[in-house]
C-alpha cells in the first residue's frame, strides 16, 4: 500500500512562491505515475502535473504552465511542486496522488489514481 504525506502549504501574498512535497512510500518508486491535484472551494478536483518517475516524463494543466513546476529526488521518493507567481485564484487544497504503472505515461484524471494524500490547503491573498 502506498502512503503519502504532502506538506509545504500555507498562506502567501498574491506574487508569491511556495514549494510543495509529498513523500511517498513506495515499493517501486521508479514505476509509478505521481501527479499533483487540486480542488477549490466550489469546484471539481483538478490535476496540475503529472511525472512518471521512472524517466521524468512530466504533463502539465495549460493554465498552469509556466507558473507551476513538478520534480522529483527519486533518491528521497520526493516529488515536489515548484508554485511561482501565485494568484488568488491559486486558492485551494492541493493533493498528491500515485498510480503504479509500466507504461510511462501518466493520466490527469482523478479516477485513474488509486492512492491519494491528506492534502495541503494553499491559500493566496490579494
Amino acid at each position: 500500500q502506498v502512503q503519502l504525506v504532502e506538506s509545504g502549504g500555507g498562506a502567501v501574498q498574491a506574487g508569491g512562491s511556495l514549494r510543495l512535497s509529498c513523500v511517498a512510500s513506495l515499493y517501486s518508486y521508479s514505476s509509478t505515475c505521481m501527479a499533483w491535484f487540486r480542488q477549490a472551494p466550489g469546484k471539481e478536483r483538478e490535476c496540475i502535473a503529472t511525472i512518471y518517475t521512472g524517466g521524468g516524463r512530466t504533463t502539465y494543466r495549460d493554465s498552469t504552465k509556466g507558473r507551476f513546476t513538478i520534480g522529483q529526488d527519486s533518491a528521497k521518493n520526493t516529488v515536489y511542486l515548484q508554485m511561482s507567481s501565485l494568484k488568488p485564484e491559486d486558492t485551494a487544497i492541493y493533493y498528491c496522488a500515485a498510480k503504479k504503472t509500466v507504461w510511462g505515461f501518466c493520466p490527469n484524471t482523478p479516477a485513474d489514481y488509486t492512492d491519494w494524500g491528506q492534502g495541503t490547503q494553499v491559500t493566496v491573498s490579494s
